[in-house]
Order: structure tokens, then sequence, then C-alpha cells
């Protein structure tokens, strides 16, 4: 059985017309993702990066302060759901419910937040989705820096289909 609200969006493949939507969003609805200057990078199906520029984001350090790191891969993770929920004509309401971060190296200059999925886990899910109208995803989100690991981020986030 379908859950009414689980698809209410018409699928979308032109994923560069989806990135462009995803930042606009970003921008409208959350205004410290502005200030940040973050937007996509890419997005191939699999992956999202987004990209974000250390000036508004330094520290006292010189460095990039943890809470942009830490936020850049809050949406990252959140970005790759709606993505793919996007992509296949689904829209749900999306929460971060769970998120752990590990800092292993200071970022020094422009950042890249990447979030790849487990293909499999995500298709379980999309369908466990459209079946139910809810959905977990478990992301792992990485920023690297001078060819190193600098961050390390893992989030649940958990998808409610909208109610007619």
């Amino acid at each position: 059985m379908r859950h009414s609200g689980a698809c209410d969006t018409p699928p979308m493949t032109d994923r560069a017309a989806l990135c462009e939507e995803l930042t606009a969003t970003w921008h409208r609805e959350i205004p410290i993702v502005g200030a940040m200057g973050a937007a996509v990078d890419s997005y191939d199906g699999r992956s999202l990066t987004v990209r974000a520029p250390m000036q508004p984001n330094r520290n006292v350090h010189g460095t990039t302060f943890a809470g942009s790191l830490y936020s850049a891969c809050v949406l990252t993770g959140w970005g790759a759901v709606w993505l793919a929920l996007r992509e296949r004509g689904l829209d749900g309401v999306i929460y971060a419910a769970e998120s752990a971060v590990q800092y292993r190296k200071a970022v020094a200059g422009d950042f890249v937040c990447r979030c790849a999925f487990d293909v499999e886990s995500l298709e379980a899910e999309i369908e466990r989705f459209r079946e139910s109208g809810r959905a977990s995803f478990d992301l792992a989100c990485t920023i690297d820096h001078g060819g190193k690991r600098a961050v390390a981020f893992t989030g649940k986030y958990v998808v409610h289909g909208k109610q007619p």
C-alpha cells in the first residue's frame, strides 16, 4: 500500500536544475547558509558535494570555524536526502535526527563537504518511504584538507511524508 503523502512531486532528472533548486532553497529557507556562502558543487545520484569559502567561515585562529564545518556536514547530508527524494518524484519532511562529528585537522582554506550514499541502503529506504511514508538514512559526510581527512561526520536523517 502506498502512503498518500509520500509522492506528490513529479520526478526530476535534470540534476543541474535540482542542484540549483537545492541551493536556492537553502539560501531562502536557512539564512545562515547564505552567510556561509555554501552552495551545491556537484551531484551524480550517488554523492553530493557542497563547497564553501573560508572567509565568511573563519575563526580567531585563521582557520575555518568548527561550527561552519559541522553545519556544512549537516546540510550536505540533508541535501543528499532531499536530492535523492526529488530525483524520484518524492517529497517529505527531512529531519537531522542524530549526528556525531570528529575534527581531525584544521581546515585553512575554502572547503568541500562530500556525502556518498550506500546505493543498496538508499534504494531500500526509498522503497520503505514509498510504502509507509517514513524512512531513515544513515549517512557519512567528510571534509578533506591538504590531502587528509579533516572532518568525519555521521548523521541519521529521518523523513516523514507530507500530509495531504
